[in-house]
């Protein structure tokens, strides 16, 4: 996706020409104050109260029924999309003291009593041009208490980028209001199994635009995210035995990276460039950690026991490797200082501790840990304090993954029979499945943000 930015009294005048030379088009201006002004939403903080929230259907700038229709599609979007992050309590429509699409766009227009009336504590209000097939969309949002407006954005697109403009309103929004992106502009990659067959399957951050990767017709195992989000890491047995191949994503393009004899299982990539995978490899004899070159050679062995060692997951610096290894008797999870080699237990409660995944700013480690017969998400600090019970009483959950925001996490569970993937915020709240799919659903990763 390619994205210009032009001041908002240009972007009107130049939309027709422009969305004839791009498919996707998004021209914008920001307005209002410094967000280092406003300090609304604390993302550290796993007690951080919801903000009340209205987002009205925007207001319709041209007289036709399409634009009508696209205005009330796009709070419907944006309201789904804000209310998927966690940080927002969304106003009951039905609340509201406004006429939809009569509430006004700019300071001067809104009744901001209205919204403070119903406890909205922020207002998203927008206008909706429609030119032919050429869609002008803008956003604001307000703070109705102060009666200011903390941030607003003009786009230009076409029709069919609709979903693509309101989600680049709301990653813009959540930087303003948090310092980070997102999740708007990201995927989660799982591995669907049916009739015994299982590909690969990868959807938007909400489990939105289900798309097959793989052709289903051998086992995929553990597909992992590079850093850029292009490509794809994953074990396949299309040789009848366990390999690890890597795919482009946009293009399908697939090849082999390591077929050792034996196992070539669990591939990681490592930060901060994806140049070399670490991969759980058994030509040796026995399951070891090694680290490999993109053309899959061995550039070095990371692991040295007589337990097995598989599933390594790299710090956002990539200085050191959370691993799980069966040296002390029972699978549990150990991080490596790459520099020295030098390797220490992290988990200590419960008798089986499996896939780690460490969280992008640094902090704190998810696993999937068994305790009480149950199998549930615990999130451990990196040091190995403040050790948390993220699921309960809900079936087995497995295989958590970090969004690249550190703000959700994406995992597995059976609680309604089948497995299927779910998300939740890293504080264990809001917990709900985003795929519902035939079979069983696994092994899910959230990618980076993708670039345009």
């Amino acid at each position: 996706m390619k994205i210009s930015s032009f001041p908002i009294v240009n972007a009107c005048m130049k939309a027709a020409s422009l969305c004839l030379l791009v498919v996707f088009l998004l021209v914008g201006a920001l307005v209002g104050k410094s967000p280092a002004a406003y300090d609304y939403i604390n993302i550290s903080d796993p007690f951080q109260k919801k903000i009340p929230i209205a987002v009205p259907v925007p207001a319709s700038l041209s007289t036709d029924q399409e634009t009508a229709r696209i205005a009330v599609e796009a709070a419907e979007i944006l309201g789904r999309s804000l209310d998927f992050t966690g940080y927002f309590t969304m106003i009951d429509k039905r609340a509201f003291l406004d006429a939809p699409g009569k509430q006004g766009i700019t300071g001067s227009e809104i009744n901001f009593k209205n919204w403070r009336d119903i406890g909205s504590e922020l207002l998203v209000t927008g206008g909706v041009r429609l030119e032919g097939r050429v869609l002008q969309m803008e956003f604001r949002l307000f703070d109705p208490f102060r009666q200011e407006l903390l941030f607003g954005k003009r786009y230009t697109g076409e029709v069919s980028d609709l979903r693509k403009m309101v989600l680049r309103f709301c990653d813009e929004m959540i930087q303003r209001l948090t310092g980070d992106f997102g999740v708007f502009n990201t995927k989660i990659v799982f591995v669907s199994e049916t009739d015994k067959n299982k590909a690969l399957y990868v959807c938007d951050f909400d489990g939105g635009n289900l798309r097959k990767l793989t052709d289903g017709n051998q086992i995929v195992l553990s597909p992992s995210w590079s850093p850029d989000g292009r490509r794809l890491a994953y074990t396949s047995y299309k040789n009848d035995k366990p390999d690890i191949y890597i795919r482009t994503v946009n293009t399908g393009d697939e090849k082999l990276l390591a077929d050792y004899e034996g196992l070539n299982i669990t591939p990681a990539w490592m930060p901060p460039d994806g140049s070399r995978i670490a991969a759980t490899l058994s030509f040796e004899g026995d399951e070891e950690i090694y680290l490999l070159t993109d053309s899959g050679k061995v550039d070095k062995r990371l692991t040295r026991s007589w337990g097995v060692d598989v599933s390594p997951a790299f710090s956002p610096d990539g200085k050191k490797m959370a691993f799980v290894s069966g040296r002390a008797g029972s699978p549990q999870i150990y991080v490596m200082d790459l520099a020295t080699g030098r390797a220490s237990r992290l988990t200590f409660e419960g008798r089986y501790n499996t896939q780690p995944d460490w969280s992008p700013k640094g902090d704190r480690i998810a696993y999937s840990g068994m305790s009480d017969g149950s199998s549930d998400i615990f999130v451990i600090n990196a040091d190995g304090s403040g050790l948390r019970r993220l699921t309960m009483d809900s079936g087995r959950n497995e295989s958590p993954g970090w969004s690249p925001d550190g703000n959700m996490i994406v995992f597995t569970s059976n609680r309604k029979g089948a497995a299927d993937i779910y998300v939740m915020t890293s504080s264990g709240a809001d917990q709900r499945r985003i795929v519902d799919m035939a079979g069983n659903q696994s092994l899910p990763d959230w990618s980076p943000v993708m670039k345009p």
